[in-house]
């Protein structure tokens, strides 16, 4: 992504945060993360987030889906004998959002994964989230999340976030990509 569509990305997720009457500072706002997972697909595979707090000890974001937006599926491993991996807290703050993990198939579920990536998707018990409505996930549990048909915003709540130990189920995934 170049810089010019990164701006337009960084102005949309602002308006998702206003609908939800979540107020960020003109720092967070210029640093608003835009995730594409080096593939390019912005609209249809990605995230945005504005981290609030990631230390030691805790991590705070909101992320922002856009409609059908979807996050990958990944899971959290152990980062060591001290970490058994980041375990997630997700609370629905504005839209609807569909969490899938692992389980029991959900028979029809309402999320459609972009079709060029379908075959990365390979969860399917899904949990949704409505505004107020939250589900925690537990460390190095496999799970993928998309936006409602009018997007979401959800806060995260998790123990550390260690972005580069992520594990995806597409291999072709970069969760920290580097843009020329």
């Amino acid at each position: 992504m170049n810089a010019g569509q990164i701006k337009r990305v960084r102005e949309r997720t602002l308006g998702f945060l206003r609908k939800a009457h979540i107020a960020v500072t003109d720092e967070e706002a210029e640093n608003i993360e835009v995730a594409d997972f080096g593939l390019g697909d912005i609209r249809n595979l990605g995230l945005e987030l504005v981290v609030y707090q990631n230390n030691n000890r805790y991590c705070a974001k909101e992320l922002v889906l856009f409609p059908r937006q979807t996050c990958p599926e990944h899971r959290h491993p152990p980062v060591d004998g001290q970490n058994p991996g980041k375990q997630e807290t997700f609370r629905c703050r504005w839209g609807e959002v569909y969490l899938y993990t692992e389980g029991e198939a959900t028979k029809r579920p309402k999320a459609k994964p972009p079709a060029r990536y379908r075959k990365s998707f390979t969860v399917w018990n899904e949990i949704i989230l409505r505004p107020g409505e939250q589900y925690t996930i537990p460390p190095n549990t496999l799970h993928w999340f998309q936006g409602g048909p009018k997007g979401a915003v959800v806060s995260e709540f998790s123990s550390k976030s260690i972005d580069e130990t992520d594990h995806f189920t597409d291999k072709n995934i970069e969760r920290i990509p580097v843009y020329a």
